[in-house]
Formats: structure tokens, C-alpha cells, sequence
């Protein structure tokens, strides 16, 4: 549901009020930049889907029923724009084998992402989603670095939770066998010659 809060910015937009507006893209343009890249890959298109997202979200901001958080209605806007950007630019999917995957490789990662410092492993796993299709990065980083729940992601990607609860298992495969490949070197010992 809607804090007080954002009902009385969503009230000063409707209302005319341009600074109630920046107000509002102060607050969520991290989040909705953050997803754009995830899903996009590349800076300027990620912008200019934030922007476009952030024009959609004026225009239809009376369609906003209130039945979810404001937080997960933006998120579904951003979202359903990146698709579109997707589907004009007819980007190809950088899609991993899903095959090359078993659980003694998740927990092997497991393991080994637990020797990493907390800053590194993020930046690792970051880097690490951005290799993953689209549609897995979003789902990532909506579920682990903005800590939505599975029913907020159902509404943002408008699909039953147990839809997502699937798509967000693959990812995490999908993501244990790039992480299996930055990981790799360091689990080698190197025993010397001779």
C-alpha cells in the first residue's frame, strides 16, 4: 500500500506541482536506472529508459490505483519499458546452458564466494548478472539487491509468483555457471613445476 507520503506527492503532481514531480524522480531514479541497466546492458539506452519510464509514470500517475506499493507500480513501468526497448532494438538474448549446471557447483560457489570480502563478492555478482540474459539480471536484482518480495515482483513482471519463483530459480543457475567461470582460477593450486 501507499504511505502517507507518497499519497500526498501523488496528490501535489496531479495537482500541478513540478517540484512534487522532481521529488519523486529523486527518490526512484536509482532504482529505476539500476533496472534499466540490468536489463538493457548498455548506459545511454538504460537513460533514456529512465527517462522514458519517468515520463510514463507523469502521464499515467492517475491510473495509480494504490492496491500495491508506489514502489512496485514504478518498478512494473520500468520494467515494461525496458521489454519495449528490447523488442524494438530486437536485441538477442545472451542466453548460458543451463545444462552445464549442477547443485554440487552451486554450493561449490557457495563456499568459495564466503572466502570473498562482502564489497568484492557484490561486485563480482553485479558484474556477473550483467553477462545474464535480460530478463534473469532484473529478476536478480530485484530479488536480491532491492530485496523485493516474490509477490512484488509478480506485479512488477505481472506474472504468478510461483512463475516468478521458476524463472528466479533458473536465474540463479543461470548465474552459478558464469560465477563457476570467474571463480574457477581461484580455486586451482598452483603446485609449481617439477
Amino acid at each position: 500500500m501507499t504511505t502517507n507520503e507518497e499519497n500526498i506527492l501523488i496528490d501535489a503532481i496531479n495537482n500541478g506541482d513540478t517540484r512534487a514531480y522532481g521529488q519523486l524522480v529523486d527518490r526512484y531514479k536509482d532504482l529505476v536506472y539500476t533496472l534499466a541497466l540490468r536489463m538493457l546492458k548498455h548506459r545511454e539506452e538504460a537513460e533514456e529508459v529512465a527517462q522514458d519510464t519517468f515520463i510514463k509514470v507523469f502521464k499515467s500517475l492517475d491510473k495509480f490505483k494504490g492496491d500495491s506499493k508506489f514502489s512496485t507500480w514504478i518498478y512494473r513501468v520500468a520494467y515494461n519499458t525496458c521489454l519495449d526497448n528490447i523488442k524494438k532494438n530486437k536485441k538477442h538474448l545472451n542466453n548460458v546452458a543451463i545444462d552445464e549446471f549442477t547443485f554440487n557447483k552451486l554450493e561449490t560457489i557457495d563456499n568459495a564466494l564466503d572466502n570473498i570480502i562482502k564489497e568484492e563478492k557484490s561486485v563480482l555478482i553485479k558484474k556477473c548478472i550483467n553477462k545474464l540474459p535480460e530478463d534473469s539480471s532484473a529478476l536478480l536484482t530485484l530479488f536480491y539487491f532491492e530485496e523485493l518480495s516474490l509477490d512484488e515482483i509478480s506485479k512488477i513482471i505481472n506474472v504468478e509468483v510461483n512463475t516468478v519463483k521458476v524463472k528466479l530459480f533458473r536465474a540463479r543457475k543461470k548465474l552459478a555457471v558464469i560465477l563457476e567461470q570467474y571463480l574457477q582460477p581461484q580455486n586451482k593450486l598452483d603446485y609449481g613445476k617439477g
